[in-house]
Order: C-alpha cells, then structure tokens, then sequence
C-alpha cells in the first residue's frame, strides 16, 4: 500500500481546510509547514513582505515540516497563490528535503487567481519528482470536488 503525506502552508486556514479535507479522503499523514518568523496579520503588510521574497527566491526557515519523507510514496503539497507562486514556506520544503523519486500532487487555494505558475514552479524545483494534475480551490470547495479529483489523479 502507498503511504501519502500531505504537507501544507497555510495563512488563513483556508489551505488548512483543503489539505485536512485531502488527508481525509486518503488516509495520508498531515504535515504543516510552519516559519520560523509569521507573516504581518495585515493583509497590505503581509502583501509587500510577501512579494519581496518571492522575488529574491527567499526560503524561511522552518519550525516545522521539513522531517524527511523517505517512508512516503505520494506528496501533496498545498500552498496559497500568492503573486501567483507559492508561499516562501513551500520554496523551503521544496529545497531542503529529499524529494527525488516522490511523486508530488500540487494544491492551492486562491481569491481569484488559480494555479498561476505554481506547478510549473513546482515541476521546476522538483526535476527528480513525477509532478501529478494539481487541483485549485477557493475557500468553498467541496467535499465532492476533492474525491472527484483524487480518483482523476488515480489515487
């Protein structure tokens, strides 16, 4: 039997949510991903801290989530859109843990914006990985939407 993680940054819990809904439905371990420094709780302030890092490509330092994943066959990994990219966090995990062979499963939730370049962000930082069909989600998703997609994916 396949052994699943789902490991996930998350600002306003609306990723939260989704990756809780994800384990859920096939039985993976949870894993969040948590920086050292939170970000500012005002959104405007948040928004320009955010931005910058994502340009300078900027990994924070993890509290938690980057354990190794050698017992794990399948990834999900979940994240905000933020400028469409994924949350500085991820880009941490990304390099920091042993990710070659794994098959990684993008998830993101998002106001408007979708998957932006955030699986192709991903496929870039994990070469050595399978990259499977992602699912994207504002925060009123269903518990329907995430099983039809997980049997898309063939999981």
């Amino acid at each position: 039997m396949s052994k699943i993680l789902v490991a996930f940054y998350s600002f306003s819990n609306t990723t939260r949510m989704l990756a809780e809904e994800i384990a859920k439905q096939t039985g993976g371990d949870i894993r969040e991903l948590v920086p050292e420094k939170s970000y500012a709780f005002n959104y405007n302030t948040a928004a320009k801290e955010v931005r910058n890092e994502i340009e300078n490509g900027y990994c924070p330092k993890l509290l938690s989530g980057e354990e190794p994943v050698k017992s794990y066959d399948y990834i999900f990994l979940g994240t905000p859109n933020w400028f469409k990219s994924f949350a500085p966090p991820i880009l941490s995990f990304l390099r920091n843990v042993d990710l070659q062979g794994k098959t990684i499963i993008p998830f993101c939730t998002h106001g408007g914006g979708g998957f932006g370049q955030i699986q192709i962000n991903i496929a870039k930082e994990c070469q050595k990985s399978t990259i499977l069909p992602g699912f994207e989600a504002m925060s009123n998703f269903s518990e329907q939407q995430v099983k039809n997609w997980i049997e898309q994916i063939g999981l």
